[in-house]
């Protein structure tokens, strides 16, 4: 009976639409699967692109190639005028497009030792920022100039001052400390590790 069919499929799509399903081809299905990859695959890229670049711009500012863990050693003048041979690690996150450094310092020898993190931000070769000294419980301000790989510093906090001179070239970075109370100075070789 026709009408009874025409009836019956009324009745299939009616339920189909309700129910928010509709019939698709093999080939329609094949099509949204293979649209919705490639939105997946634009996006991807699209990511990747975008960390790529900002990786590349982060290398642009002053702090650029410092990024990582660095080791060597040198010596320290304690305040008595003797020395000892000290072992170091540093590291440093370099942000902010470049002009950030978050840096920690680890130093050692036999008797000596000094833990000192410190956070700068470059403006135009003018650095400003923190530090800290953990084992003596000291903390402060930095002020100075740098670029290129040459900077230098001043660190102070209330009765205490310092010099620090920081050079990289490369894997290769020289670190001098020049203190007025306390120790001092010190003289660090570091290479990259």
């Amino acid at each position: 009976m026709p009408g009874r069919e025409n009836g019956t499929g009324r009745l299939q799509a009616s339920r189909a639409a309700v129910g928010g399903k509709l019939r698709a081809s093999k080939a329609s299905r094949a099509n949204d699967t293979f649209s919705f990859f490639s939105r997946l695959i634009f996006a991807v890229t699209l990511f990747v692109a975008t960390v790529s670049g900002s990786e590349s711009y982060a290398q642009s500012g002053p702090f650029a190639g410092m990024a990582g863990v660095w080791a060597g050693g040198g010596t320290v003048t304690l305040d008595d005028g003797s020395s000892e041979r000290i072992r170091c690690r540093a590291t440093y996150a370099v942000g902010a497009g470049g002009a950030g450094l978050n840096m920690s310092l680890l130093c050692a020898s036999d008797s000596y030792r000094f833990d000192l993190t410190g956070n700068l931000i470059s403006d135009r070769g003018v650095l400003s920022g923190t530090w800290g000294e953990s084992s003596r419980g000291i903390n402060g301000t930095l002020q100075g100039r740098g670029a290129n790989g040459n900077f230098q510093l001043a660190a102070n906090a209330g009765g205490f001052n310092a010099n620090l001179s920081l050079t990289t070239r490369g894997n290769r970075q020289s670190v001098n400390i020049t203190a007025q109370s306390g120790f001092r100075g010190a003289s660090i070789a570091l290479s990259r590790r």
